[in-house]
């Protein structure tokens, strides 16, 4: 029986397939991108160092290459960050997940926020950018003003966390990112949603994409359950 609601195309589409583990080896990330291709997902999501690596492995697929800015702390300069787009989208990734500067976040330097964000978005000329908040390290208040800079600095997504902060994403989290920006801005789920219930939930609350490091787990008990149209 077929899920009454997300195709499996859908549920592929939302995960980015995550590679950033620190101690990942180049056989590791290209069996990850092996899974990406075999399992037709939006993306893999690798280190700045691997992003040349994975655009040669995926190139002809319609996987996308993402990678990270700012990451895991968000508190490299601006010009760093903007490098770091730069130098990314030259080695091939087509989107980008940045590191909101979270201490500056806290000390109320908002237009600061803003200025940092907005200069990635610029330096990713057109590419997908991807603004990580780090739910686990603010208040309601401050992930609502953070999603509100995120659309106003050009932000495409705005996402819950880096999955490396003590706590990962919540429905609660989703439901008011969502609810805190507008049609336009998409919202990204990451850091703990490793069973396809945990993905349909999240779905249901909102997002469009989810980090996975369990995706072949996920995708074969989708097809268990529900088959593949």
């Amino acid at each position: 029986m077929a899920h009454p609601r997300y195709s499996y195309q859908t549920i592929a589409k939302t995960i980015d397939h995550s590679l950033l583990k620190p101690e990942m080896t180049r056989d590791e990330v290209a069996a990850g991108c092996a899974i990406a291709k075999k399992y037709d997902v939006a993306s893999v999501c690798c280190k700045p160092s691997d992003v040349r690596f994975c655009a040669e492995l995926l190139k002809g697929t319609d996987v996308e290459i993402g990678t990270v800015v700012g990451f895991p702390h968000g508190s490299s300069t601006t010009q760093t960050k903007v490098f770091e787009t730069q130098k990314a989208i030259i080695d091939g990734a087509t989107e980008i997940d940045m590191v909101m500067n979270i201490g500056l976040l806290k000390s109320g330097e908002l237009s600061e926020v803003e200025q940092d964000i907005a200069a990635v978005v610029d330096a990713a000329s057109g590419k997908m950018v991807k603004v990580i908040l780090e739910n686990a390290y603010l208040t309601d208040d401050e992930k609502v003003k953070a999603c509100q800079i995120v659309e106003k600095a050009g932000g495409h997504y705005v996402k819950t966390s880096t999955g490396y902060a003590p706590t990962g994403a919540t429905l609660e989290d989703v439901r008011l990112m969502k609810n805190s920006v507008s049609a336009k801005i998409k919202v990204k789920s990451a850091g703990g949603v490793r069973t396809l219930d945990a993905l349909i939930d999240m779905l249901d609350a909102g997002v469009t994409r989810s980090g996975a490091t369990t995706t072949s787990v996920m995708l074969d008990e989708y097809v268990t359950r529900f088959g593949r149209d």
